[in-house]
């Protein structure tokens, strides 16, 4: 088996997936309400949290794969990109595993554990297919040809789109994190009731900031009865969101020749987005935000490195 551990974020998790693909064990302790009274992530505050959190993690996913740390053959961590305290914490963790039990390691991209979840059992993608992936760092167009690697497309030249839904939230008054709760208000809601216009870049890239200022004017012209508009505000926002991932990701799917599209990341979650693009593949629930089972499912793809070739690895906030 392969142990999975990913902190690059707010989200401490281990995961022990099979060779084959088999997820025996995912588990995810988040820190969600721990960030929420500063209205977004702390990166201080989750490296220490991640501190007192990894291994109690790793322990509670050996228990419910029914498993011991004899049956671990290679250790996958997450390296970058990230909150590179956080990181540190998920990646020295790996590494004194790894070396304690002469173990090889394999230091997974993150974006590459989001396609790797893919891959996983019991209905796994198999390449070649386009790839939206969509989180709150990242909004990327890939063109995935093989297991293990992938040719960028498209990206976003300013926010990423979770960014821009939970930007929205906050605008609207509905706290950190705010994707799934401007989701659940815009049910509610008009999405035809405004008009939130999304700039269309030159080739297949994405940008939202005009989206967000846009937003931001409406409830400001509004004034008072922004309140009791919230939920039509929510729904054409989130909309404007969605219809521009959606003509993006077909537009890329038609230019690199794809009968499959695939959706992975956090807003992957999102039905409305699921509902634009009724024939692709989506990343299962579970899997579509931060989890270990993702990069442990990568690890099965990405360069081993023995023992103890791997101690001197740093990570990395950015890809670039």
């Amino acid at each position: 088996m392969i142990l999975g551990i990913e902190t690059s974020c707010d989200e401490t998790a281990a995961a022990l997936v099979t060779l084959s693909g088999e997820v025996r064990a995912s588990v995810i302790a988040s820190q969600v309400d721990l960030h929420a009274r500063h209205g977004g992530v702390v990166p201080e505050v989750a490296s220490r949290r991640h501190l007192e959190l990894v291994t109690p993690v790793i322990r509670e996913a050996l228990v419910e794969a029914g498993a011991t740390l004899d049956e671990v053959e290679t250790v996958a961590v997450t390296r970058g990109p990230g909150l590179v305290g956080a990181l540190l914490v998920g990646l020295s963790a790996a590494k004194a595993l790894a070396w304690a039990r002469r173990l090889p390691l394999v230091a997974v991209d993150h974006l590459h554990g989001h396609v790797a979840s893919l891959y996983l059992e019991p209905d796994p993608v198999d390449p070649p297919f386009l790839c939206l992936l969509a989180s709150g760092g990242h909004t990327l167009l890939l063109d995935v040809r093989e297991r293990g690697s992938f040719e960028v497309l498209g990206t976003t030249v300013d926010d990423a789109a979770g960014e821009a839904f939970d930007k929205g939230a906050r605008l609207l008054g509905l706290g950190y994190p705010g994707g799934a709760a401007l989701e659940r208000l815009a049910r509610a809601g008009d999405p035809d009731a405004f008009t939130f216009p999304v700039a269309r870049m030159p080739g297949l890239d994405f940008s939202f900031s005009g989206v967000k200022t846009s937003l931001l004017y409406v409830v400001r012209d509004l004034g008072d009865e922004a309140e009791a508009r919230r939920a039509d505000l929510a729904a054409s926002y989130q909309r404007a969101l969605v219809r521009a991932l959606s003509e993006r990701t077909l537009a890329a799917a038609e230019q690199a020749e794809h009968d499959t599209i695939a959706v992975v990341g956090g807003v992957a979650a999102n039905s409305e987005l699921r509902e634009a693009l009724p024939s692709a593949r989506f990343a299962p629930l579970a899997l579509c935000t931060d989890n270990a089972a993702m990069i442990a499912s990568a690890g099965r793809y990405g360069r081993s490195l023995p023992y103890p070739r791997y101690l001197d690895l740093d990570a990395y906030a950015s890809r670039a």
